[in-house]
């Protein structure tokens, strides 16, 4: 492969592993989620292998040779990388019906400016680097030896405890080890953390000594559909602000159930590590926290009208008539009337009619299910560690 291809991170990233596009293309080599899936990049809750050094750059090498196969023209497989493959081969198509050449040249003027400029951009970096002191460039030496190296780690450890077993800061450590998403690292035969040559001694060294638990998290997985993030806190003797900040979990939200949070670990899992087959395929979802509704019916009285009732429940008339089926405004005396009413939760987790007892006329709860108008919310989860 060419070797300039190691400078590609450059015009993708600037060699940013946090880096995230508006397409949701994360890390260095720049992988969309499909394509990150399509080449064995996990992406879960726990990690996202596309801000992994070593794993994204493997799988971005595999792409790129599998693109030259397609194409036999590296320019052109740099054009797939950019644009898609798909994209490449309809204009290959197009230029060829035409009878015009099918290099990159030839087919830039079907490409959009950021892929035209794709190759070129890649051609002066790399022109940059072989020749600094023409364009008045000075680079800082790099020796020639691997700057880091790869340790095992079979058991859960937080981010925090890995770079002080280091030695080094938590940012010196997030910056070589991007991929993990929450404060704890979950282990697994296959886990592995970069660190410089000198530090991965002195890790190893210090974890030989470490008398303390290496990691104060374990999971939580919501059962119930509205498991509230308070009585959460409470079972694992936390707060609520606890849970939400490491889950990064936004206010006013509800976790839905099938969720999987980390909370603290307690006496009963001290020492008990995420199972390997929950990290990888742990999802978090949330809902808004809107209140619960019940369905009751009530008899118009006398006095009454829509609107009256309306106040007296706080919903609109509109909702009324769309419950109801009404296509006017007026209501008859002793009329029955379907109502989905909001149930305000007690301190002590129980229920009742948020309205209170009708002022007027005679209230009766259904038998039916209870229902949500809660609408689901999608939440990006952003990096943490």
């Amino acid at each position: 492969m060419p070797t300039e291809l190691a400078l590609l991170p450059f015009i993708e990233s600037a060699f940013n592993p946090q880096a995230f596009s508006s397409a949701k293309a994360a890390g260095m080599w720049q992988f969309i989620p499909s394509t990150g899936r399509d080449f064995k990049l996990k992406q879960n809750m726990f990690k996202d292998e596309r801000r992994d050094v070593l794993a994204s750059t493997d799988a971005a090498l595999t792409y790129l040779q599998k693109l030259y196969g397609m194409f036999g023209d590296w320019q052109l497989a740099l054009a797939a990388y950019n644009w898609g493959e798909g994209s490449v081969q309809r204009a290959v198509k197009k230029n060829q019906a035409a009878g015009l050449g099918t290099d990159f040249n030839s087919l830039s003027a079907l490409m959009p400016a950021e892929t035209r400029n794709y190759v070129p951009k890649l051609q002066a970096v790399k022109n940059i680097i072989a020749h600094p002191d023409q364009y008045h460039v000075t680079l800082p030496k790099v020796d020639n030896q691997p700057y880091f190296i790869t340790i095992g780690k079979t058991r859960d450890i937080d981010v925090k405890v890995a770079a002080q077993l280091a030695e080094l800061s938590l940012d010196e450590f997030k910056a070589l080890n991007p991929q993990f998403n929450r404060p704890v690292i979950t282990g697994g035969a296959q886990t592995q953390i970069l660190l410089p040559e000198s530090n991965a001694a002195k890790f190893k060294q210090n974890l030989s000594k470490w008398g303390h638990a290496l990691s104060s998290w374990t999971s939580h997985t919501v059962t119930g559909a509205r498991e509230r993030i308070e009585a959460i806190a409470t079972k694992f003797g936390t707060t609520p602000a606890v849970i939400r900040e490491v889950n990064n979990i936004p206010p006013k939200m509800l976790l839905k159930a099938g969720s999987t949070i980390l909370v603290p670990r307690t006496a009963l899992s001290a020492d008990k590590d995420i199972a390997p087959e929950l990290a990888d395929s742990a999802t978090m979802a949330v809902e808004r926290d809107a209140p619960e509704t019940r369905r009751i019916t009530i008899k118009v009285g006398k006095r009454d009208t829509l609107a009256s009732i309306a106040r007296r429940y706080k919903v609109s008339v509109a909702q009324v008539k769309s419950w109801n089926g009404l296509n006017r405004d007026a209501v008859s005396s002793g009329q029955s009337l379907q109502l989905q009413v909001a149930v305000a939760r007690s301190k002590h987790g129980g229920s009742r009619i948020a309205a209170g007892k009708a002022q007027r006329g005679k209230t009766d709860v259904a038998q039916g299910k209870s229902g949500r108008n809660a609408k689901s919310a999608s939440v990006k989860v952003a990096p943490r560690g």
